[in-house]
């Protein structure tokens, strides 16, 4: 391009000096304000239709919903009062029935003398059909009173059940409290601690572990027929020596009464070792 036309030509034909103009882009950039102007005019166009139609449809709506009263017709807002329903009947009154009663009072033992008239207790017949109070009073027969049933050939005494005199000898195997040493396990553990002997035999060999002791404890605590049925035999007789030596135990407990029983005891024999 020559210095004289660069003054008077438009910035485009500069920058596309020497370049391919057909390509579109030189196109595109001159055309540019033109578009633009177009787009906004298009804009401007559907905004200003889309708004004379929201005026006319809410218009349109206003006007189908609008209700038209004849000039002589009023409407008045009546409010109904239901009535109120009635009570209900209140609840027929039974008439009291007074049921015949007769004093009946725990018996005292007094002489016959001292006895009066109106404190002697009624007959039994009298009882069947009244109610048992502590006071007298007149009125009809109670038909809801029923007599038990008493068996044909007895009294209807009821007799108290007899003690058990048979569990007195019984020597028990399992009791609901079994017998214990006097003071529990705390009292027992020093009872071993000060009488508990190991025997030489033993302790040269090394021997330990678990007798189980088998005896009997009578209803008073006295302990008899002791003996040694498990565990390392070489400390069988230490083991029985000890439960002998023990004294009186407290008895079981069966049926809430002291009873004579089997207890199996266990003595643990153990070594202590220095260090």
């Amino acid at each position: 391009m020559e210095s004289s036309t660069i003054l008077t030509a438009d910035i485009l034909d500069i920058i596309f000096e020497g370049r391919n103009k057909a390509y579109g882009a030189y196109d595109l950039r001159r055309t540019y304000g033109r578009r633009l102007t177009v787009s906004i005019a298009v804009m401007l166009s559907v905004s200003l239709l889309l708004g004379i139609g929201f005026v006319f449809a809410g218009e349109k709506k206003q006007k189908v919903t609008q209700v038209i009263l004849p000039p002589d017709l009023e409407l008045k807002n009546i409010n109904e009062e239901r009535p109120e329903p009635p009570p209900p009947p209140p609840p027929l009154k039974q008439p009291e029935v007074k049921v015949q009663m007769t004093q009946f009072t725990p018996p005292r033992i007094i002489r016959d003398e001292d006895v009066k008239e109106d404190e002697k207790p009624p007959e039994v017949d009298k009882l069947e059909d009244t109610r048992i109070a502590t006071y007298n009073q007149e009125g009809v027969k109670d038909q809801d009173i029923v007599a038990p049933p008493i068996d044909a050939g007895t009294t209807g005494v009821i007799v108290a059940p007899k003690k058990d005199d048979d569990d007195i000898d019984k020597t028990f195997t399992k009791v609901e409290i079994e017998s214990d040493y006097p003071g529990g396990f705390s009292a027992w553990k020093r009872f071993l601690e000060r009488n508990l002997r190991f025997s030489q035999e033993a302790m040269d060999n090394q021997i330990q572990g678990t007798v189980v002791v088998q005896f009997i404890v009578d209803r008073d605590g006295n302990v008899s027929d002791v003996q040694a049925v498990s565990g390392p035999p070489e400390h069988y007789a230490e083991a029985v020596r000890v439960i002998k030596k023990s004294g009186k135990w407290t008895p079981a407990i069966q049926n809430g009464r002291q009873v004579k029983s089997i207890k199996k005891q266990p003595i643990i024999f153990r070594l202590e070792t220095e260090g």
